[in-house]
């Protein structure tokens, strides 16, 4: 029984290009496609109807190529919405599996195509060339400009969207053209009708998307060519539209907010918490509390019977009401607990997993005014060291594993 082939789609925007498109086409049909065995291979040109008449080689070559596509744009609106009507249209009307990002300058080699799909059958969700890895390159005939263009705001993207996540460092070229897309759970997943970007920003958010639909990355060599005809996509507006595009596609995702509001609820704790300190160090309590263990010693330099220790874990104790109420509500609202029985049981094992907040704050507090003196500001400058380097990122983790976990 003959197996059906899959069908990769090679989806090509063009706006101006009559010079290298007709070369283009008969090199991926005549050269490139007969070594690929196990797809069926197709060519989808988006073509802005250049005043070139670049859809119109295209056309002359449908009749010599019946795998040649051509979906024509009354007028040029932008890179990506050309590739964005040419996924649609590869999927709808040619029963993409693969779409494939490509150029028709031949900056992008034909050959990597064939490597890009052996990735694709080997598991890859998502196949990018990077002119960062080992035998990756630029162009040697680019200046300063772009290269630092294409240094610079590649590594910039990579941090805004990814850090501090694993595919920062899985990610080497997020600025690269050149990418094969499963089709079946990623990209017939995606909304692409309000993309933050139609020119060349909608490269780092579709990036974005596949990543946060769990594909699995895989990155080739790119040789990344010097362009001898036709019109860059580059524009004067591109870094601009790229940064504006990652900007709002981190902003906009549900973890930065989540982040975000979690940051806000900790300035909030700070805020109780730094009041709080001063409150029960001037009062009666901590001092109650250290004299009940005043002849406790050699431990932690008689930490037990130090008042700043007691107030400041008092302090964390109230910070800790404050944070559970307004990260319920708030911060983690999609996986609120509402129910009575439920609520307290998580209260308390919310308490009990911030204890080690509490006795953070009680150490590094009592120990600064041990050492230093109990004032205000050795106090103060104690908090602050104590939250922004040890109970933040104990509170983040512990917050996600086990109170507010997603089921």
């Amino acid at each position: 029984m003959t197996q059906t082939k899959k069908t990769a789609v090679v989806v090509i925007p063009t706006y101006n290009e009559a010079d290298t498109i007709g070369e283009m086409i008969d090199h991926l049909f005549t050269q490139t496609f007969p070594t690929i065995k196990n797809w069926q291979m197709k060519v989808l040109i988006v073509d802005d109807t250049s005043p070139d008449g670049t859809y119109k080689i295209v056309q002359s070559k449908q009749k010599q190529y019946p795998g040649l596509e051509l979906f024509l744009n009354k007028q040029k609106a932008g890179i990506g919405t050309a590739y964005v009507k040419g996924f649609k249209h590869a999927m709808k009307e040619l029963s993409a599996d693969v779409v494939i990002e490509f150029d028709g300058d031949f900056q992008h080699p034909p050959k990597d195509i064939p490597i890009m799909l052996e990735e694709i059958d080997k598991g890859a969700d998502y196949v990018l060339g990077s002119r960062k890895i080992a035998g990756g390159s630029n162009p040697k005939g680019w200046g300063f400009k772009r290269l630092f263009f294409s240094e610079i705001g590649g590594l910039t993207a990579r941090f805004i969207l990814f850090f501090p996540g694993k595919k920062f460092f899985q990610i080497t070229d997020p600025t690269t053209g050149l990418k094969a897309s499963r089709v079946k759970g990623f990209v017939d997943s995606m909304d692409m009708d309000h993309l933050y970007s139609v020119q060349f920003g909608y490269k780092l958010e579709f990036l974005f998307m596949m990543a946060k639909l769990g594909a699995k990355i895989k990155e080739i060599p790119l040789q990344f060519g010097l362009r001898q005809a036709g019109e860059s996509k580059i524009t004067g507006q591109t870094a601009k539209d790229i940064f504006k595009t990652i900007f709002l596609v981190r902003l906009n995702d549900p973890a930065t907010k989540k982040f975000l509001k979690f940051g806000t609820v900790g300035f909030l704790g700070f805020v109780i918490n730094s009041l709080a300190l001063e409150f029960f160090s001037r009062s009666s309590i901590s001092s109650s509390l250290a004299s009940t263990f005043v002849h406790l010693s050699g431990t932690l330099l008689n930490l037990f019977s130090t008042s700043a220790a007691w107030a400041g874990a008092l302090a964390a104790e109230l910070a800790i009401i404050s944070n559970f109420i307004l990260n319920n509500f708030w911060t983690f609202s999609s996986q609120k607990i509402i129910h009575p029985l439920q609520f307290l049981s998580k209260f308390l094992l919310f308490n009990f997993t911030s204890l080690g907040a509490v006795v953070i704050q009680f150490v590094v507090i009592g120990l600064a005014a041990a050492f230093f003196g109990d004032t205000v500001i050795v106090r103060q400058l104690a908090l602050i060291f104590s939250i922004a380097f040890l109970i933040i990122p104990y509170n983040w983790i512990m917050y996600n594993t086990f109170i507010w976990k997603k089921k």
